[in-house]
């Protein structure tokens, strides 16, 4: 099989449209579906189930489709290796984030990488919700998290320091948890998946933390619904630093224990499928949030 008919598939399957992936390559919408035919016949197997009204992947196009762009990447990681392709980096590249995340660091900074990379196409999933990265065909996805899947590789873009904070007003009404266990007297807002955890005061002393202790009445998947919450006084949450910094400095928001450190193997990680070579769309995008977020986090 031929590596263009194969960019043809990848593109085909990122824009669920034929013809508009062989505009991008240059070929008239009858040699793409013909083209598309071919690959089709070689490996025995219809990828892409056509209708008059669209196109969708099937069951061995989801299946195949990590390959392809495995063996794509691979030729463009080539190229660029003998010096062709440096020039303009083209493509869709896939890439999902937290959207509370993207919000604060990731979208303001766009337009001077699309300025940059004018002929790159960027197709985001922003969601708190975790997007599997080989079902869902995706490039390179940002996550705060501990990084434990083996068939994943990664680059850490900067720590994810957790800390407890409060709005004034709650604190006011309710007052200040002296020890971890405190915080059993108080309100607590949580995320869906927190997990209790170690509390390490600076004197070396140590104190478990568990989320669900205490009236956790109100549980959130939602990042920046819980940080409202926690602002209007719902009551003590955990939160990582770079989501309340601006909130904290400005005194909208005030920590709580903060003489403990929340000892945590999170960080935030750029992760990408083990399978893939380091593409160029995926590398310089990668490059570009190393370098403007990465480098000297605004929250540190």
């Amino acid at each position: 099989m031929e590596t263009d008919t194969l960019r043809l598939f990848v593109l085909a399957a990122d824009k669920l449209n034929i013809s508009a992936a062989g505009r991008e390559l240059g070929l008239a919408p009858s040699v793409a579906s013909a083209w598309m035919t071919k690959l089709e016949k070689s490996v025995g197997a219809d990828l892409l189930h056509r209708s008059t009204r669209k196109v969708a992947l099937s069951t061995e196009g989801l299946e195949f489709l990590p390959y392809a762009r495995d063996i794509v990447a691979r030729e463009d990681a080539a190229r660029a290796a003998l010096g062709q392709g440096k020039a303009r980096v083209s493509g869709t590249l896939r890439f999902t984030a937290p959207s509370t995340f993207a919000q604060l660091y990731i979208a303001p900074i766009l337009p001077d990488f699309m300025r940059d990379h004018p002929d790159l196409r960027l197709d985001m999933r922003l969601s708190d919700k975790q997007f599997d990265l080989i079902d869902g065909s995706f490039d390179l996805a940002l996550r705060n998290a501990v990084l434990e899947d083996s068939s994943l590789r990664g680059r850490k873009l900067a720590d994810d320091t957790r800390i407890l904070c409060a709005s004034p007003d709650y604190l006011k009404e309710h007052g200040q948890p002296e020890t971890p266990d405190g915080l059993k007297d108080h309100q607590l807002v949580a995320f869906g998946n927190d997990l209790p955890h170690r509390m390490i005061k600076d004197d070396g002393t140590h104190a478990d933390f568990d989320p669900n202790l205490g009236h956790c009445n109100l549980i959130m998947d939602d990042g920046h619904s819980h940080k409202v919450a926690t602002l209007a006084g719902a009551g003590i949450a955990q939160n990582s630093l770079w989501s309340v910094h601006d909130e904290l400095s400005s005194g909208r928001l005030v920590r709580v224990l903060s003489d403990y450190t929340c000892v945590a193997d999170t960080a935030l990680w750029l992760i990408y499928p083990q399978t893939n070579v380091l593409s160029a769309k995926v590398r310089v995008f990668m490059d570009f949030l190393l370098d403007r977020i990465g480098k000297k986090p605004a929250w540190q």
